[in-house]
């Protein structure tokens, strides 16, 4: 199976939440024996279609455009058993490198009307590749996808054409620490499913389930830590990669919230066996008390693979 894997993230590899799930899903299919390709929209120049018509009228089947689309791309994906569109989701849908990229694949039709399924189309001039959809996003909720899932279906899903829709919801969270179990069962399902897709042309069930799995149990005290983190990168005038290459953590602007960021730090395996009350005092603009044992968790207490013990506020 000949695939090419079209990434229109524009983020570099290391923080791109597309390309984290992408490049794990491409290993699985180059595991079942695939020849795969990935490209990286970014990297190319793709203009925009301006409708003319001039690829179903002066140049059948060959755009006016003299870009990287026309020259490398469009051949390859015409070339291609299988597509992958990954793409994060802007404004719940596709970004608009890869709406472009989409929409540049016009030459691939004939001008003509015709009907099919009760629907009016254009014949096309060859077979579509089948297409695999990837996306991530940062809320929590699975039903952000709907609307791109909508026109997903709409474009690909009447012709057999569509093979699978893979959905990561709170990608954001992905490379967090705190999480490194969920993770890593999230990627291994991804690269299971690259095998499937391969092998079977679908995902199993149980391999979606896996792969779209909840990350937090309760979204509010990860809001919490997420709005913490914006308020921070708006105080010292950063974007959230500084934030990262900074090394910086989220501001506690209370005790609750310091109750919460401050077990996100905690190095279980540091502390071994040791058993310990941390207290802490306050004062100032606010002031108080509160300390912590490792009684039991405080934190998304699903995720105790990363963390053994949690402190509580007792």
């Amino acid at each position: 199976m000949k695939v090419l894997a079209i990434n229109s993230s524009p983020r570099g590899d290391q923080q791109s939440k597309t390309a984290l799930m992408l490049n794990h899903l491409v290993q699985g299919m180059r595991d079942a024996g695939a020849e795969v390709e990935v490209v990286n929209l970014r990297n190319k120049k793709i203009q925009n279609c301006i409708g003319c018509f001039t690829c179903w009228t002066k140049t059948p089947g060959i755009c006016t455009h003299k870009d990287d689309m026309t020259n490398e791309l469009y051949p390859k994906w015409l070339e291609s058993d299988l597509v992958v569109y990954a793409s994060p989701l802007y404004h719940f849908t596709v970004n608009a490198a890869m709406k472009a990229f989409i929409e540049r694949t016009l030459p691939r039709f004939k001008p003509f009307f015709e009907e099919r399924n009760g629907r009016t189309t254009h014949p096309p001039r060859k077979p579509h590749p089948k297409v695999v959809m990837l996306s991530v996003a940062g809320f929590p909720e699975e039903k952000v996808f709907e609307q791109l899932s909508f026109w997903v279906q709409f474009l690909f899903g009447d012709h057999d054409t569509l093979i699978a829709e893979i959905y990561r919801p709170l990608a954001e969270a992905l490379p967090t620490p705190f999480f490194k179990k969920k993770r890593e069962d999230i990627f291994d399902a991804t690269v299971q499913a690259g095998r499937e897709i391969v092998e079977s042309l679908k995902v199993t069930p149980e391999t979606m389930t896996r792969i779209t799995q909840p990350i937090v149990d309760d979204s509010r005290t990860f809001f919490t830590v997420g709005n913490l983190m914006w308020k921070t990168c708006i105080v010292e005038g950063i974007t959230p990669m500084e934030f990262e290459h900074k090394g910086l953590i989220p501001r506690p602007d209370s005790i609750e919230t310091f109750m919460i960021i401050v077990p996100l730090g905690f190095n279980a395996e540091a502390a071994g066996d040791m058993e310990a009350i941390i207290q802490f005092r306050f004062s100032g603009e606010v002031e108080g008390a509160c300390h912590f044992s490792d009684e039991r968790q405080l934190l998304f207490p699903s995720n105790d693979n990363y963390f053994s013990r949690q402190f509580l506020l007792t």
